[in-house]
């Protein structure tokens, strides 16, 4: 089953740069889909479509599909100008490079979003906290420590903050773009080995910050080259075997 299909997909910003070029891939359940390359391939651009943060840019043109599959195999189009964006920002969750966390606790980062949606229940909002800072792999680092300002963590912790902050809106989908580029070695294996146990309940779209990181972590990779999504296929055999010489290339740092 997928959990996102995208169509012919095309966005131009206003200053006439095309940023993605007539892409088609298939995003399956519980998996984690790599999308890596060099800088300007589309990768974020992409994201921000499905997230619809386009909205808030000088988008010339888009056209094209892109459908969040339910578990009954009902699909919407994200792109229905009709669509409530709030809504979908609840099933699509998206976590950035740099972690920005509110100026409150550590709770209060957690249950302000669900309290924004109308959770009032004490027990419902302080049980889906801990779930999501567990989901997280920072409940142990912080259970004892909840009433303190979140901008006390660490830049790792904060990272994990921000992924359970999204977590406890239950999304369908979950995008990450580079969330360990500035982390230390230490706190990037905590986020990678958390989106190992988090694929077994969501699907992830990952932009990693390195090739590395993309073999270490792909399920499903797909390697973006200007604009064009260049080729897809199952990590473990395209970071072995790519079919395509500038995929070749790039992974072996000829270019990038």
């Amino acid at each position: 089953m997928h959990k996102l299909i995208i169509e012919n997909l095309t966005l131009r910003y206003s200053d006439g740069v095309e940023a993605l070029r007539d892409i088609n891939i298939n995003i399956p359940v519980n998996k984690i889909t790599v999308m890596f390359g060099p800088s300007g391939g589309g990768k974020s651009s992409l994201l921000r479509v499905i997230n619809r943060l386009n909205d808030l840019t000088d988008v010339d043109h888009i056209s094209g599909k892109v459908l969040l599959v339910d578990d009954k195999e009902i699909a919407k189009d994200i792109l229905d100008p009709n669509l409530d964006v709030i809504n979908l920002r609840r099933s699509v969750g998206m976590v950035f490079a740099r972690p920005v966390v509110l100026p409150l606790s550590i709770r209060d980062n957690i249950t302000y979003g669900l309290e924004m949606a109308g959770e009032k229940d004490k027990n419902t909002l302080e049980g889906t906290m801990e779930i999501s800072l567990k989901q997280a792999a920072l409940w142990d680092e912080v259970k004892d420590r909840l009433d303190e300002p979140a901008i006390a963590l660490s830049g790792g912790q904060q990272q994990r903050l921000c992924l359970a902050r999204s977590l406890a809106l239950e999304p369908e989908l979950i995008l990450l773009d580079e969330p360990t580029s500035g982390l230390d070695p230490i706190s990037t294996g905590f986020i990678e080995t958390t989106l190992q146990e988090l694929k077994k309940k969501y699907t992830i779209i990952l932009v990693p910050h390195s090739v590395q990181q993309a073999a270490r972590t792909a399920d499903l990779a797909a390697f973006f080259l200007q604009g064009d999504l260049i080729e897809y296929g199952h990590g473990d055999e395209l970071f072995v075997n790519p079919q395509d010489e500038r995929t070749a290339n790039y992974i072996e740092g000829r270019f990038g």
